[in-house]
C-alpha cells in the first residue's frame, strides 16, 4: 500500500499516524510483502446454468500463487476492505439483491480511494442498462432500444418485444410482450427492444482492453451451454469497439452479442461489473493465459499512484 493508504487506515483505527507510518517505512526497506487481495464472491448464489463457487475457487487458487487472498461475501466487503491493496469483485450476484449495501460499498470505496477491480468507472451494466439507449442513438451495432412511447416508431415491426428493467440483472423482471401491448407499458424505468430471432449468442472476454477468448452458445435455448468460438477479424473489431467505448482501464469485461438473421453481430449487453467467465469451458493453456493476464492487470492497478475518480453525475447502479 502507499503511504496515503496507511495514513487513512491508521486514522480510521484511531492509531498514532506519524509513529506508525515511520514503522511502516522502516519495514518497506525489507523485502516487499505480497499484495493483499480482498476477493468478493457470493459462493452460494444459485445462478442458473453456472457454478459461481467452482469458478471462484479455481481463480483464487491460481491468484494465490502471487497474492495473499481473503474471500468474502459482498455484504461484508465494505467493512473488510481497509488494509487490502485491492478489492476484486467477481461472482457477487445481482446487486439488486443488496442494493443499499452495494451503494454503501461504492460510496466508501470512492471516498477512500480504494482500488476496486473492476474499476468503478464502467459505463456498461455497472451503471445500469441505460447505455443501450446511448449506443442506439450513437449508431452502434446494438439491438435497437427505446424507453419512451413516442419512440416506438424507431423499432422494427416484429411480433414480440422484450421489455426489461433499466436496473435489471440475470433476466430479473424481463418479459415478452406483443406489439399491441406496447402503448400500455409504464415507460420510464423499462427498456423495450425487438425480440431478435438470432442464430446464436457469442461472448467476447477481455482483460483491461485486451481480448482473451470467445465462447458461444450454438443452441439459442441453452444460453450457458457454451463452446469455444474462433472469432473472425470482423468479430474482434465489433467487440473491441465497445471495450474501447467503455471507461475501464483495469478489469474484466464480457461483450455479449447475438448473430442476427442477416449475419451481423448486435450487442446484447456489456457486462463490466461481475461477468461470469465460464473458465471451465477453456482448455488448460487458455486458462493459464487468462490467469496470467489477470495477474498482470492486478499488479498494474495496485501499482497506480492514484485511483481514477468515478465521473460526476453517474452513480453506481445494478447490472
Amino acid at each position: 500500500m502507499r503511504e496515503a493508504d496507511y495514513v487513512r487506515v491508521f486514522r480510521v483505527r484511531g492509531l498514532p499516524v506519524e509513529r506508525n507510518v515511520r514503522a511502516v517505512s522502516e519495514e518497506s526497506a525489507m523485502p516487499s510483502a505480497r499484495a493483499r487481495v480482498l476477493y468478493v464472491s457470493d459462493l452460494a448464489y444459485p445462478a442458473k446454468g453456472r457454478r459461481y463457487c467452482d469458478e471462484d475457487i479455481f481463480l483464487t487458487s491460481r491468484l494465490r500463487d502471487e497474492f495473499d487472498i481473503a474471500v468474502c461475501h459482498p455484504l461484508d466487503a465494505a467493512g473488510l476492505m481497509d488494509g487490502f491493496d485491492v478489492v476484486v469483485v467477481r461472482n457477487s450476484g445481482p446487486v439488486l439483491n443488496y442494493q443499499a449495501e452495494y451503494d454503501a460499498f461504492r460510496e466508501r470505496a470512492v471516498a477512500d480511494d480504494v482500488r476496486v477491480y473492476n474499476e468503478l468507472s464502467g459505463k456498461g451494466d455497472m451503471a445500469g442498462k441505460g447505455y443501450l439507449l446511448e449506443l442506439t442513438a450513437a449508431g452502434y451495432p446494438v439491438i435497437p432500444t427505446i424507453d419512451r412511447s413516442e419512440d416506438l416508431g424507431r423499432l422494427p415491426d416484429v411480433d414480440t418485444y422484450v421489455v426489461k428493467p433499466k436496473l435489471g440483472a440475470d433476466s430479473i423482471g424481463l418479459e415478452f410482450v406483443a406489439r399491441e401491448r406496447l402503448p400500455e407499458l409504464a415507460y420510464g424505468d423499462v427498456l423495450v427492444q425487438p425480440r431478435i430471432d438470432f442464430r446464436y449468442e457469442v461472448s467476447f472476454y477481455f482483460v483491461d482492453r485486451a481480448f482473451q477468448y470467445a465462447l458461444y452458445a450454438p443452441h439459442p435455448d441453452r444460453r450457458w451451454a457454451l463452446e469455444p468460438y474462433e472469432p473472425t477479424e470482423q468479430d474482434l473489431e465489433f467487440a473491441q469497439r465497445f471495450v474501447d467505448w467503455n471507461d475501464i482501464a483495469y478489469g474484466i469485461q464480457r461483450v455479449d452479442a447475438c448473430r442476427a438473421p442477416g449475419g451481423e453481430l448486435l450487442l446484447v449487453e456489456l457486462e463490466d461489473l461481475n461477468p461470469y467467465l465460464s473458465l471451465d469451458v477453456l482448455a488448460p493453456e487458455a486458462q493459464d493465459a487468462f490467469v496470467a493476464s489477470v495477474k498482470t492487470s492486478l499488479r498494474a492497478l495496485i501499482g497506480r499512484e492514484t485511483v481514477r475518480a468515478v465521473p460526476t453525475g453517474r452513480q453506481g447502479a445494478p447490472r
